[in-house]
């Protein structure tokens, strides 16, 4: 099941869980190095009309593209 975070504290919740389970189980992901997960990341942006079609779910309209670059961008430097 895909996560449907709705407001910014149900994502900020969501990330901490997806941390939790990097901490305890991260040697059993398929991507489990930085490197390897944007990568991971960046192909699963892009074939994202591909994930919802095959799981069934219609696509989210267009996002925030801006926020989520922003995003990603200031955690390479917030302590």
């Amino acid at each position: 099941m895909l996560p449907e975070p709705r407001s910014r504290e149900e994502l900020v919740a969501f990330l901490r869980d997806l941390h939790d389970e990097f901490r305890a189980r991260g040697h059993e992901w398929e991507n489990n190095t930085l490197d390897s997960f944007l990568e991971a990341l960046a192909a699963c942006v892009d074939d994202c009309p591909g994930l919802y079609r095959r799981s069934g779910d219609p696509a989210p309209p267009d996002g925030d593209w801006t926020f989520m670059a922003r995003a990603l961008r200031a955690a390479t430097l917030y302590e």
